[in-house]
């Protein structure tokens, strides 16, 4: 019998059933009629059981070379052609009986002893009785023995009219065939019930043939044939079954339970009752029984010694695996503890003392939540809970993370598995798996540290920061405030002094600021020269916090051989002000640059004007770059009025940038712009250029009319300036003495030498020069004396101050500065007159000219033109 491939199908197996069913059936008719005598017994017997024995044993031996040829496998058709080769010997054994004269019965008995061999030869064989021919022939051995104990008792309970020698070696081969088929039963998978039928079937057949071949005759005879006929027909059906699943797998050691079967009880027990009873009957043991008595005993013997043997082999493997266990389990990096259904601690592996300094007294006997820390016992106990309830089962191990106490009394972070081994008997506990992690919680730690601290300064980083910022907001009703601070002037530290001295900078900024703020402020750098703050202040203590910050980092930092000045712009966002964290930092950041456009050391909040002012100053920044190529930039002219008799001696030219957007941008916004972005000379050079060309057009060959140009400090200060004035002059054919160039007050201390060595150049060209905005600065007087220029614009404050409001300020000092500026024979400009009392006042205090609405708007060139034609007439 074999297992062949599960798709194979028989569709037409149920008739064949029906069709081989019947020839036992026609086969036991036939055994009854002889024993009823209407047939002689011994052609029943030939007839009836030949007959079927042959149908088995062509049934078998056909089954067995289909699945040959299937599954290309001796192995797999070996146990039915054993059990069809039985039935051919039964076929055999009947036939002689019918012959049989006296002489025959030797070779009956022969047959008999084949039968027996194929039958249990093929019951070994049969799917589910092992693998191996070690496990065949122990369980061989076995059968022998019970086949000798049931020869023993059979020869002493024969009784003594029946031909006793003749019929010991029919039983003894009897025995000891359906001995070994019953071990083969027992001892293989009970649920392969196939082949325990084969099994059942033979140890019939073999009943049978036992009856015949002692001698059984007239009716008996046919009668032995019935259970012959049964045999066969199990046998057939039993050991040619091709539909059975796959087969299990087989055990480790198969046999390592011998001593729990009965089977060394049984024959010891059934030789013994038969020898007390022989011996009370009969009173003496015959040679042969002695005999069959010894070789029991052998038997017996001999397979106790291999019982023996097999307990010591499998005692010293367990030995051995102990071993290895507990040298495991000692070496071990992990503590195992074995827990009841109370969840007490029964045992503890070795490590327990090298790993967590804890002793057997210490933790046996004691519930593991008194191990584990107060506040994770209730995480820990759900997790053990839903292990009992038997949640997961399939799943991983189920993972404790929770603290632990040791030996000292201290706690560890330790990570448990629990494994729920309650139905394994030998274990029936749950086994617990402990594991150190406070390594690697300290490395975890350690690398979060890392990750979120910036290394130069020791503040945290940017992604701590934002991930602060996130905890705070979602503290609902608190309030915050972020700083965002930056550094001016660390670039040119670097640049100059070593990338050395600017780190130093850093730490000292970081140190700083950590010594101003408070417990549960958070200092942080975002990268560069940029810090933050956040701090849980409201508002006003917030500005406070900016403003210490920013005279902090302004103090002198001494560092070897240098002190290093730094200013700051900090810019400040309300936490609550913003939809997310990132729009909190993008409304702080906002805010820090609207800051350093106003200037050093400044401190500004958000609102959404200072984003729109920001948006605008980006938009003109990109744009900027291309107006004078797309014809955007204009010149509009303000007139310089003579203030004896109103007449216009000159003009200022005013750049206007028209945006197609935005309207029309004036200078005090356009030329920051322009310096931010590196063209202020350009712009220099096309306002020079621009104005010279109208100059050119309006005066007619009036030598007397002048106009003014406003010249940055970075152009005035450029080694080719004045070439460029020179050659400008020549190509529009302008006379150097009409062009004024106005230097703002406010740009001398830059470099006053250089501005000194400037102006002398256009001087020698004859060009004229002007201060502009006079009494603005905070030295204009000390600088008067060096600058060789030759007009004075005065700032408005000066003119437009009232006697009433400012006695002491007011024309006293314009005064002063009108009569200075005429000791040195400059001439005077009084600006942003607004007003004919303005006029007066300035004319009265010496200022020749004036400039302001009241004496003329900025005009285009065209409206210029006229108005001085106007006048003129």
């Amino acid at each position: 019998m074999a297992v062949p491939p599960p798709t194979r199908t028989h569709p037409a197996r149920p008739r064949g059933r029906a069709i081989s069913l019947s020839v036992p059936v026609v086969a036991a008719l036939v055994l009854l009629t002889g024993s009823a005598g209407l047939t002689p017994p011994a052609l029943a017997l030939a007839v009836g059981a030949g007959g079927c024995g042959l149908w088995a044993g062509f049934h078998l031996v056909r089954t067995a070379l289909s699945i040959h040829q299937a599954d290309q496998s001796f192995v797999a058709c070996r146990g039915a052609g054993f059990v069809g080769l039985g039935a051919f010997a039964a076929v055999v054994a009947v036939l002689l009986t019918w012959l049989s004269p006296p002489a025959v019965g030797v070779w009956v008995t022969i047959v008999f002893g084949l039968a027996a061999a194929s039958y249990a030869i093929g019951a070994l064989l049969l799917p589910g009785s092992g693998a191996g021919w070690v496990v065949h022939s122990r369980r061989a051995f076995d059968g022998l023995g019970l086949g000798v104990s049931l020869a023993f008792a059979g020869y002493l309970l024969t009784p003594a009219g029946v031909a006793r020698p003749s019929a010991l070696s029919v039983i003894a081969i009897g025995a000891t065939g359906a001995a070994i088929v019953l071990v083969a039963i027992l001892r293989g998978r009970l649920a392969r019930w196939p082949a325990v039928r084969c099994g059942i079937g033979a140890i019939l057949v073999l009943t049978g043939l036992g009856a015949v071949a002692v001698g059984t005759g007239g009716a008996a005879l046919a009668l032995a044939g019935l259970p012959v006929v049964l045999g066969l027909a199990l046998t057939a059906e039993g050991g040619s079954r091709r539909d059975l699943p796959p087969a299990p797998l087989e055990p480790r050691h198969p046999d390592q339970y011998l001593a729990s079967y009965p089977l060394l009880a049984v024959p010891a027990a059934v030789g013994v009752v038969a020898a007390v009873w022989h011996l009370v009957v009969v009173h003496t043991f015959d040679p042969t029984s002695i005999i069959l008595g010894i070789a029991m005993v052998a038997v017996l013997a001999m397979r106790e010694l291999l019982v023996v043997h097999d307990i010591r082999r499998y005692a010293g493997q367990l030995q051995t695996a102990e071993a290895h266990f507990r040298s495991l389990v000692a070496g071990a990096t992990d503590l195992t503890l074995v827990l009841d259904d109370q969840l007490r601690i029964t045992w503890q592996s070795p490590a327990a003392s090298r790993l967590f300094g804890l002793n057997d007294d210490e933790v046996v006997g004691r519930v593991f939540a008194e191990l584990i820390h107060p506040d994770d016992v209730e995480g820990a106990r759900e997790v053990i809970d839903a292990v009992l309830a038997g949640e997961g089962a399939d799943g991983p191990p189920a993972l404790v993370t929770a603290r632990l106490r040791d030996g000292a009394e201290m706690w560890r972070d330790t990570e448990s598995t629990i494994s729920d081994q309650r139905s394994v008997p030998e274990v029936a506990a749950l086994v617990v798996h402990v594991r150190d992690i406070g390594e690697r919680r300290h490395l975890e730690k350690t690398l979060h540290k890392l990750s979120s601290t910036d290394q130069l300064t020791g503040l945290a980083n940017r992604r701590a920061l934002m991930r602060e910022l996130l905890a705070h907001r979602r503290r609902a009703g608190q309030p915050g405030t972020l700083l965002v601070i930056d550094l001016h002037g660390l670039a040119e530290i670097n640049d100059s002094r070593g990338r050395e001295t600017g780190d130093a900078v850093l730490i000292e900024v970081g140190r700083r600021l950590r010594g101003l703020l408070g417990p549960g402020d958070l200092p942080a750098r975002l990268g560069g020269d940029e810090f933050a703050v956040l701090t849980a202040d409201g508002a006003v203590l917030a500005y406070a916090l900016a403003s210490r910050i920013t005279a902090a980092v302004a103090e002198p930092l001494q560092l070897p051989g240098s002190i290093v000045e730094l200013h700051t712009s900090i810019g400040l966002a309300e936490l609550a002000g913003g939809e997310d964290s990132d729009a909190v930092l993008r409304h702080a950041d906002l805010a820090r640059r609207r800051a350093r456009q106003l200037g050093l050391d400044r401190v500004e909040w958000y609102d959404p004007d200072v984003e729109m002012q920001l948006n605008r100053r980006m938009d003109l920044e990109r744009e900027v770059l291309g107006a004078a190529d797309r014809g955007e930039l204009d010149l509009v002219f303000q007139p310089v009025v003579d203030l004896r008799d109103d007449q216009p001696v000159g003009v200022e030219a005013l750049l206007r940038w028209r945006h197609p957007q935005l309207g029309t941008i004036l200078p005090h916004e356009l030329l920051p712009i322009a310096r931010a972005v590196g063209i202020s000379a350009e712009l220099d050079e096309w306002v020079l250029d621009a104005a010279c060309k109208h100059l050119s057009a309006w005066t007619g060959g009036d030598n007397g009319f002048w106009l003014s140009v406003n010249v940055s400090p970075r152009e005035l200060l450029t080694a080719r300036f004045p070439d460029r004035v020179a050659s400008t002059l020549q190509r529009y054919g302008v006379a150097p003495e009409r062009l004024v160039v106005e230097v703002a007050e406010a740009w001398i201390a830059e470099d006053v030498p250089a501005v000194v060595a400037s102006l002398a150049g256009l001087r020698k060209l004859g060009v004229r020069a002007a201060l502009d905005d006079f009494g603005a600065g905070q030295a204009s007087l000390s600088h008067l004396r060096r600058l060789p220029v030759d007009m004075l614009k005065l700032h408005s404050s000066l003119a437009n101050a009232s006697p009433e409001s400012a006695p002491v300020s007011g024309p006293a000092v314009i005064d002063v500065v009108v009569s200075l500026g005429r000791r040195l024979g400059l001439e005077i400009v009084a600006k942003g007159l607004e007003s004919r009392e303005q006029c007066e006042r300035a004319a009265k205090a010496g200022c020749l000219y004036g400039q302001g609405f009241v004496l003329g708007r900025p005009a285009p060139a065209e409206r210029i033109e006229a108005y001085i034609e106007s006048h003129r007439g």
